[in-house]
């Protein structure tokens, strides 16, 4: 791992002592169904929204039978609220019918149902059955490449190279701090690069004092 791959997770974990989800959840049930909310979504607004769902279907087993259009009566604000619904209620069916109403604890049984990509799997394991993985959202893909941690003109190369120059056992952790910078710190349309304790390690800071 490079020098300054290991500067720069050594401040962002100065900086953020609780690197951790944002997403407000209970059980793997509730962690998966949000971060299927969270797709195009703020954090925040799904906070708003999961109360009113988890109240209408508590468990896994009562969202597999949910009516599709109250669901997506309840989680409309979220977005993309068609699509979001189905994959509510089809990954549901799948944990009852496949895995006794249980959520499965490992990425290929995770990303085989309905509606769990590759990113929401990543999320779910980590952060629900605390597993080693990186998850990488618009957040983690701009922030890595500006920061030089990575080269990549997409997610999934994002993530690979992030896989390489940081240690296993730092994934988890090291995914919280990243995103959680770039949604705070390193904005997309407007990084708050005077604020930013990174600036001496930066790519995109150095690129823009040319």
């Amino acid at each position: 791992m490079k020098t300054d791959s290991l500067e720069i997770l050594r401040i962002l974990a100065s900086e953020i002592k609780s690197p951790k989800s944002e997403l407000v959840f209970d059980n793997p049930y509730q962690l998966l169904c949000a971060v299927i909310l969270s797709a195009q979504c703020t954090d925040k607004r799904v906070n708003q929204v999961t109360p009113t769902l988890f109240q209408y279907a508590p468990d896994v087993f009562a969202m597999a039978n949910a009516d599709v259009k109250k669901v997506e009566e309840i989680i409309h604000s979220c977005g993309f609220y068609h699509n979001k619904a189905q994959f509510l209620v089809q990954s549901s069916k799948d944990v009852v019918d496949r895995f006794g109403g249980v959520v499965p604890n490992n990425l290929e049984d995770l990303q085989s149902l309905k509606g769990v990509g590759r990113k929401t799997a990543n999320v779910v394991y980590a952060v629900g059955f605390g597993g080693q993985a990186i998850a990488v959202d618009t957040h983690v893909f701009r922030v890595s490449n500006r920061l030089g941690l990575t080269d990549a003109k997409n997610v999934l190369q994002t993530e690979k190279q992030l896989m390489q120059v940081i240690p296993k056992e730092m994934w988890a952790d090291a995914h919280h701090y990243i995103l959680l910078h770039g949604r705070y710190v390193c904005k997309s349309q407007k990084p708050m690069c005077h604020e930013c304790s990174l600036c001496h390690l930066c790519k995109y800071f150095k690129g823009k004092a040319k």
